[in-house]
């Protein structure tokens, strides 16, 4: 097809399906007309094709039939971009060979890195000072090129007149996981970004992190060797059409009337937390507490920002610690399926930088760049983390300032950056011997740091205890599900519900009343005050302000879920349930019955603090009595006339010796250090 055909096809074809959208574009300032590839087949299969084989040059005659047109205004340069590529034109990154040069190809990925925008020259001009000749030189390799000589005989030295620059930038696009076979690593390619792709609406859409689909053709970049010349191998890299965001998170989810009108009468049925517990894992049979608070969660509370610059956190995390094959790994699974933007990291396999973010050597700019871990790059999305137990213990304290300040702060090589990491974590891990003891407390068997452990807002146990009836109905639900895989009956559909959770958590910002406040301090009061032991004389922390910051988002996001801009005191009253249940159960003195949150937040319960300072002062009143070295047997003979067992003694001793507090100047002597 010549290009004078090719300029009135396209002249035909925009004038009859995208007029319109044209003048639209050019009225907003716009510098770009985004085509449909199938309707320009459906009008000229043979000018589809070549744009297909031969992109840059069909391109170009687009652009000059946009010029043809009669326009309100006058406007610069203007460019074609298609979308709807056949499927045929897809191709995996670790597919791409020399055949594949410079022709129209999409493919989808994880953008990993990404440059700041630099202008590029692409044309120079310059002047002969001989004759006064303009010479131009096109600019296609990474050294600027001035001319070599004039056409009057003159060599060397030109004077620059002026030079063409465009906006570029480059993306590191990396395979996504889903698309690879077992065992494969992810490669990467280079993407060049040039003119309104570099705009600032297109910057969000390029963030590390977002998945995209990008629309190009594949080029060849000269490498130079160190000996000046060039190698005869040479770099590929993708020069982008077009992008189009994959994977949309919370906050640009576009939803049609139907949709919303669909989100709104459930949001009416008096059913619906019911029918979300249902909806949200079917195939894992029971669990409905912990199905309701992931819910809750999904939602999340509000996110409140002061004028003195403090942020109070909406995303609430949640652990989940229990008995191995309880179904833990397949709720975390499931939810990476519901919840939009959704990353699943597993035990280890997970390292520190690989959760929050590390400095690597940047090959296609040079210099260092920030690459981001799963933490930043869920920001505004949800990361769910699989045996977390079995991390080390220096990866998980690198979890500390993302999960309560939500940022990553970084200052390596020349690096100082704080990322932003407003991220919903729900980890799973497993007891400390791999099971649960049922003759032990749940917070002794929890092998996670106490500093970790205070950051989740709802910690659930999930025991495997044998139970006829309820094995009966969970072996059936098992049988059915593996001889009817498809027969599961959901009240709410997964596509519908992920667009719930995103309407609700974009849309729905709830107020406090004075029913729903005056609920929660009631709660919090009662608790503080359960905390005194008349007996005993021990005063244990039932609950923590940490708690009373969990009850509000429980509370919010329990408002959330039924569309509500009011929280209401039955939306307190679930919260108020779910954060007794879990204290109960991880938090509870066997002996005493009064709920300590000391068990799990600082791994050193009330009543044995007490005992502790017992000691403590027993040891200072006999050192008065036989000097610094005191024999073992009085401090626990003392300690035995006032109601202690020797067993308790000899272990706090140990733990005091331990701590560096005590040492053994030789057998059964002790004496305080310093």
């Amino acid at each position: 097809m010549e290009v004078g055909e090719q300029i009135k096809v396209f002249q035909e074809f925009i004038e009859k399906n995208y007029e319109p959208q044209l003048l639209e574009s050019v009225r907003k300032g716009k510098e770009f007309l985004l085509l449909d590839f199938f309707e320009l087949a459906k009008i000229s299969p043979e000018l589809a094709e070549e744009l297909l084989e031969n992109p840059e040059e069909i391109l170009k005659a687009g652009e000059l039939a946009i010029n043809e047109f009669d326009l309100p205004k006058k406007i610069g340069k203007f460019y074609i971009r298609f979308h709807n590529l056949p499927e045929s034109q897809k191709i995996l990154i670790n597919e791409i060979r020399s055949k594949h040069l410079n022709t129209f190809l999409w493919m989808e990925g994880v953008v990993r890195q990404k440059s700041n925008v630099r202008p590029h020259v692409i044309t120079a001009k310059f002047e002969c000072p001989s004759c006064g000749n303009i010479l131009t030189v096109l600019q296609f390799e990474k050294k600027f090129r001035e001319p070599s000589r004039c056409g009057c005989g003159r060599k060397g030295k030109f004077k620059e007149l002026s030079k063409e620059l465009i906006d570029g930038q480059g993306l590191v696009l990396e395979e996504a996981t889903e698309d690879l076979d077992g065992g494969m690593q992810p490669k990467r390619m280079n993407v060049f970004l040039k003119n309104d792709l570099v705009s600032p609406i297109t910057d969000k859409k390029t963030s590390p992190g977002s998945k995209i689909r990008v629309m190009g053709w594949v080029t060849e970049v000269p490498i130079d060797l160190k000996s000046g010349g060039k190698s005869t191998k040479f770099d590929l890299m993708i020069e982008a059409n077009y992008i189009e965001p994959v994977e949309e998170d919370f906050g640009s989810t576009e939803l049609t009337e139907e949709e919303l009108k669909d989100i709104h009468d459930l949001s009416k049925d008096p059913k619906i937390y019911t029918k979300l517990i249902k909806s949200i894992a079917p195939s894992i049979f029971g669990y409905d507490k912990i199905k309701e608070s992931l819910i809750l969660q999904l939602v999340g509370g509000t996110k409140k920002e002061r004028s003195d610059g403090t942020v109070t956190r909406g995303d609430m995390h949640i652990l989940l610690i229990g008995d191995p094959g309880a179904g833990k790994s397949q709720l975390l699974k499931r939810l990476t399926v519901v919840a939009p933007k959704g990353r699943y990291v597993s035990g280890k396999g997970v390292s520190g930088a690989g959760l929050t973010a590390s400095v690597v050597r940047d090959e296609f700019l040079g210099g260092w760049s920030l690459e981001a871990g799963a933490l930043v790059l869920a920001n505004k999305g949800f990361c769910m983390i699989d045996e977390l137990d079995k991390m080390d213990k220096e990866d998980r304290a690198a979890m500390h300032e993302a999960l309560e300040g939500q940022t990553v702060s970084i200052s390596k090589a020349n690096i100082q950056a704080t990322l932003r990491a407003e991220t919903t974590v729900l980890a799973a891990a497993n007891p400390k011997f791999g099971r649960f003891d049922p003759y032990r407390t749940v917070a002794e068997q929890i092998n996670l740091p106490p500093t970790l452990i205070n950051r989740f807002d709802l910690i659930f146990p999930i025991k495997d205890l044998p139970d006829v009836k309820k094995d009966g109905r969970m072996a059936d639900h098992i049988l059915n599900l593996h001889r009817k895989p498809d027969d599961i009956t959901v009240d709410i559909k997964t596509k519908l519900l992920k667009k719930y959770i995103a309407y609700a958590r974009q849309k729905i910002k709830p107020a406090l009343t004075d029913g729903a406040l005056k609920e929660i301090k009631e709660y919090y009061i009662k608790m503080r005050s359960s905390g005194q032991s008349e007996e005993s004389g021990i005063k244990s922390i039932p609950i923590t302000a940490r708690q009373l910051e969990a009850l509000i988002r429980l509370a919010e996001a329990s408002a959330k879920v039924r569309l509500s801009d009011k929280v209401t005191k039955k939306d307190a009253q679930r919260a108020i349930d779910l954060i007794d249940f879990c204290l109960s159960q991880v938090a509870k003195d066997m002996e005493t019955g009064i709920i300590d949150i000391d068990r799990i937040s600082s791994g050193i319960p009330a009543k044995e603090r007490s005992k502790i300072s017992v000691v403590r002062e027993i040891i200072d009143v006999l050192e008065g009595e036989f000097g610094k070295v005191i024999p073992m047997e009085n401090v626990v003979e003392r300690a035995e006339e006032k109601g202690m067992k020797a067993i308790d003694v000899e272990d706090i001793i140990e733990k005091l010796r331990r701590s560096g507090d005590l040492f053994e100047p030789r057998p059964n002597f002790i004496q305080k250090l310093g």
